[in-house]
């Protein structure tokens, strides 16, 4: 009798667990299968080289052979940090995100952190940390300087649904050196201690804008991941989406968690203003924004890991 009780709980134990499984849906962001990517084809000025660089953006299968500013095309949200520079008349070029082939699904995208050298007349006048990073927004070209960067990015995309997960494929590769170093093309390389992590960022914002155009938001739901260690293949891989106020939450870190007044979008004028992070929003509220980063260091910019590797493909979210 108690073996069949078991028996019979064991049953309604897997068909609740396989409803749950069917109850799921998937859905892919758009170009998330990462397979269709636009090829730049850039010439540099004459000062430092004049070489033709390719660097990579994600939307549709096209190559564009002329140094104009780029601008998300094909209705893609995806941002890179392959952008084009131009100081002081100068045009350069910098590219740690790259197409890759995962075996077996396409295409996927491939992020690289590396030391990004510039040279003129033959004289090394610049060295810069660069991480890869692909995410959900645009980035204003050209950049004129090192500082204008954070401020050209348009954060987030426009956004109302409530996910219950982010899902998709990954692959890390890290040297997993003990600290990690600040390279910012302006003073000696330093040492910032802590091991670099590939990391994967997602917030959902509730934002609003005022008459003078600053952008406040309050949090509606968060998820962070790190790695630290190198991986082969990891496909489907899922990670809940943490609603409300989640301080007292044992998954909370406030490094990566906490609230955040460091990022840039660009309010109904066109302006890019500050996105300035003022509270957590209720566990049941609706989002109007989405912001999705995936980079091959943490930390923050011109420091990390030259080595560090993150390979992503197939992303979605689980509803």
């Amino acid at each position: 009798m108690i073996k069949g009780i078991r028996i019979a709980l064991c049953g309604l134990l897997l068909a609740a667990t396989s409803s749950e499984v069917l109850a799921q849906k998937f859905e892919l962001l758009e170009y998330g299968k990462m397979d269709n990517w636009v090829v730049r084809h850039i010439k540099e000025s004459a000062v430092i080289g004049g070489k033709k660089k390719t660097i990579y953006a994600i939307g549709p299968n096209m190559t564009i052979n002329n140094n104009n500013p780029y601008k998300n095309l094909g209705g893609s949200p995806w941002g890179t940090s392959n952008v084009m520079a131009k100081v002081m008349g100068i045009t350069k070029t910098n590219n740690s995100v790259y197409r890759d082939v995962h075996p077996g699904h396409g295409y996927c995208a491939k992020m690289m952190t590396h030391i990004e050298t510039c040279k003129a007349l033959g004289m090394i006048n610049i060295k810069v940390l660069a991480a890869g990073s692909i995410y959900l927004g645009d980035m204003k070209e050209p950049i004129t300087g090192t500082k204008d960067g954070p401020k050209n990015m348009n954060w987030g995309i426009r956004f109302n649904k409530r996910p219950k997960a982010l899902r998709y494929d990954y692959k890390v590769s890290v040297p997993g050196t003990r600290n990690r170093i600040k390279e910012t093309g302006f003073s000696s390389p330093s040492t910032v201690p802590g091991q670099d992590y590939c990391i994967t960022v997602l917030y959902l914002q509730k934002r609003h804008e005022d008459k003078k155009g600053n952008i406040t938001a309050k949090r509606v739901g968060t998820l962070v991941v790190k790695y630290g260690k190198s991986t082969g293949w990891v496909n489907g891989a899922t990670y809940n989406i943490m609603y409300g106020d989640i301080r007292h939450n044992p998954h909370y870190n406030a490094a990566t968690m906490g609230l955040r007044s460091c990022d840039y979008a660009r309010n109904s004028k066109g302006k890019s203003v500050l996105v300035r992070e003022t509270g957590w929003a209720d566990a049941d509220e609706t989002p109007t924004h989405l912001v999705l980063q995936f980079s091959s260091s943490h930390g923050g910019a011109y420091i990390g890991t030259p080595g560090n590797t993150f390979w992503v493909d197939n992303v979605g979210l689980v509803y």
